[in-house]
């Protein structure tokens, strides 16, 4: 059997910068990834994604964004380059190709079974990330034509089979894989429900500088009113384009896009679709305008000009047939959930989910990094993480110091 102090499982971003903290501080550790460092941005991802934030707030402990285009927004790939030279250049002890299949207490420590065999450790870091597994709420009953997948499966328009395309789903995949989808010259349905609408750019600066700057990024799941309500809000309708244009509703009909509600449910080949578009949008809009509200008042000077709100169609589809060729994909772009099944069951709550308050699980010497609101709003961002990371390497030096360590 292996021994480390502490097993970090996951070499995504909050992996490896944990694995960065602990190696400052001298904590001997191992990190276990099931594929290639990054594995979820290799076979999660389209082939053209783009990271949502932009590279000045993408940086990890130890790795400042220094390059030319602090504006810009890198490609999937760049940023796996980027992950795998962070990881060697500070010589993370990073295993790939390990799977962990159970984590279980054994005494004052754990032991956790993987497909190379088991490991012992005082401490067990769960860094899998927020998209673990892929939610598909409908079944695609009685559907004899067209094929459905979710949007992790999704690569470029031209290996999907031919026909038109429903998306169900107009959070930041959604809108993103219609607009490249439409921009191929594909007919694309876009299934809107519970969405975030903010422009690209605000008053000259990424709407990403105004969150930071007006305190939204670091606020904590007790400074809200509702955290878990919080915690389930869809991601913001916004891409990472080279020239920082926005995609949401309002880019996406000019582009022949057919907005309809949310799908209500599928049987006999054919789906229904509620009459909420309207209510979906008015939401959405009224969220946005607060929002950009709060900047102007922060920013202290005069008002810009309102966006234009989003054109709801007087009419729109309730239902659509799967079988008359019209539709040849259904691309699920519905969000993940997450599978904790390898982990006793003392770590999980009622939901199923990892229990914990602040990464610190009720479980000694278990902790959490990586998930949505974990501490606070960015800590699933890749520039986030980094501070959440340094607090859960100062939880596990105090652990190990009062159950011994040994020296890395």
């Amino acid at each position: 059997m292996k021994r480390a102090d502490v097993v970090i499982v996951g070499a995504g971003q909050a992996g490896l910068a944990l694995s960065h903290c602990l190696g400052r501080a001298g904590i001997d550790h191992v990190v276990l990834e099931r594929g290639l460092i990054g594995e979820r941005w290799r076979t999660h991802a389209w082939r053209s994604l783009r990271l949502l934030t932009p590279n000045w707030l993408n940086a990890l402990p130890g790795a400042p964004y220094d390059g030319p285009d602090p504006d810009g927004f890198r490609t999937r790939d760049v940023f796996l380059h980027d992950l795998e030279t962070y990881a060697g250049r500070w010589r993370m002890p990073v295993e790939c190709g390990v799977e962990v299949v159970s984590c279980r207490r054994a005494g004052e420590g754990f032991v956790l079974d993987t497909s190379t065999g088991a490991w012992s450790a005082r401490a067990v870091v769960v860094a899998t990330g927020h998209c673990d597994r892929p939610l598909i709420p409908f079944a695609l009953d009685g559907a004899k034509e067209a094929r459905g997948i979710h949007a992790s499966q999704y690569r470029s328009p031209g290996e999907l089979p031919p026909g038109g395309v429903l998306v169900v789903g107009a959070s930041a995949s959604g809108v993103q894989i219609a607009d490249e989808l439409a921009r191929a010259g594909r007919h694309v349905v876009l299934s809107v429900g519970k969405h975030t609408r903010l422009p690209r750019r605000w008053r000259a600066k990424d709407i990403f500088w105004w969150l930071r700057e007006t305190g939204h990024l670091a606020e904590r799941a007790d400074d809200l009113a509702d955290a878990e309500s919080a915690r389930r809000q869809p991601s913001l309708q916004l891409a990472g384009r080279p020239d920082s244009a926005d995609v949401d509703l309002a880019t996406l009909q000019p582009l022949g896009v057919e907005l309809t509600g949310r799908v209500r449910g599928i049987a006999n080949g054919e789906i229904a679709f509620a009459g909420d578009l309207a209510a979906s949008v008015a939401a959405a809009e009224a969220k946005q305008a607060r929002l950009l509200a709060e900047i102007d008042r922060f920013a202290g000077a005069a008002r810009p000009i309102r966006r234009d709100p989003v054109a709801v169609p007087s009419s729109y589809q309730r239902r659509l047939s799967l079988n008359d060729g019209s539709i040849g994909t259904v691309i699920w772009a519905t969000g993940y959930a997450r599978s904790f099944g390898w982990l006793e069951p003392s770590a999980l709550s009622a939901d199923g989910e990892l229990a914990h308050r602040d990464g610190v699980t009720g479980v000694p010497g278990l902790y959490a990094l990586g998930f949505r609101f974990l501490r606070k709003r960015d800590s699933h961002f890749i520039g986030g993480v980094g501070s959440d990371a340094e607090a859960i390497a100062a939880e596990i030096a105090c652990h190990l110091d009062r159950n011994g360590r040994k020296a890395a």
